[in-house]
């Protein structure tokens, strides 16, 4: 995720971290040299660009900026829901860790294994969700052979979430915690199952392909013959306004690709690794632990 202080009006165009021209120059670039072939060709005379009246242009013009809006307003729709669900896992997963830690007191050990389970969900899930192997980070608070186990399972998070329940089990069997709790804690893990099945939902029901295809060819088959349009009467300023627009329609189109993935790698995407940090953190610190990871930082201004 990107994270900046707002541009300075003379930084404005020359800001290329965090902007989508990066994605987009190819495409801009072609166009670019599309209008730069028509102009010279219609400017010195090798060829008459017979001209198309503007009215055609706007009404798609129009129609594609209806579209594209809807779109990018659903994709970050997509992408403000899965930002509240793992706002709900930091709670979810502080509240199992606080309620093990002080209800739990009779057995530490199984208080803190639970605590640590409740980290090593987190980083396991952001991995799930990145469709990644689960890497150091996640398995860090795991001993040997419960590496072992998570690594045999195709579905780590909810394996996990299954040694959380079976903890919780144990203690209420040797009486160390009354069956209230129990039920609270269990809730507690309920919950983190809940916050997980919602981003696997936003994960595997994309939007409808067709409809972003839609978008995709009408882009830029609009922004490829918008110079021919162009050419009669803007003549040599047709190369400039085609950019400028491409730049717009191209733009929008990709943001709303990196939006509608929100538990992706990209720049626009959700600070996964960063959430999961937090968490180790706040846990870590309950357990009295001292030598704690440091605070995630923006990198180059991303958040990761």
């Amino acid at each position: 995720m990107i994270v900046r202080k707002p541009p300075r009006p003379w930084e404005l165009f020359f800001i290329m971290r965090g902007s989508i021209v990066p994605q987009i120059w190819p495409q801009m670039l072609v166009v670019a040299l599309i209008s730069a072939a028509v102009t010279l060709l219609e400017t010195r005379g090798f060829m008459h660009v017979p001209p198309i009246a503007a009215l055609p242009f706007s009404l798609i013009g129009v129609a594609l900026s209806i579209f594209s809006a809807f779109r990018n307003t659903a994709s970050y729709d997509r992408w403000w829901e899965a930002r509240k669900i793992l706002g709900a896992m930091v709670i979810d997963a502080r509240g199992l860790s606080r309620q093990a830690l002080a209800y739990l007191a009779a057995e530490p050990a199984a208080a803190r294994r639970l605590a640590l389970y409740a980290i090593a969900f987190c980083d396991v899930v952001r991995c799930h969700l990145r469709d990644e192997p689960a890497d150091e980070q996640a398995l860090h608070h795991l001993d040997r052979a419960e590496r072992a186990a998570l690594a045999a399972v195709r579905h780590g998070p909810n394996h996990l979430l299954l040694k959380m329940s079976r903890l919780v089990g144990q203690a209420l069997e040797k009486a160390e915690i009354s069956a209230q709790m129990a039920q609270t804690l269990e809730e507690r893990i309920s919950a983190l199952s809940a916050d997980l099945t919602a981003a696997e939902r936003i994960k595997q029901t994309p939007l409808p392909f067709a409809y972003s295809l839609l978008l995709h060819r009408t882009a830029y088959l609009f922004c490829f013959l918008l110079p021919f349009g162009l050419a009669d009467s803007m003549g040599l300023w047709t190369p400039v306004i085609a950019v400028i627009v491409s730049y717009t329609f191209f733009g929008l189109d990709v943001l709303g690709d990196e939006l509608v993935a929100p538990f992706g790698t990209t720049s626009n995407s959700l600070p996964m690794m960063a959430i999961c940090r937090t968490i180790e953190i706040n846990i870590l610190e309950d357990l009295g632990e001292i030598d704690l990871p440091q605070a995630p930082k923006p990198v180059d201004f991303v958040l990761s």
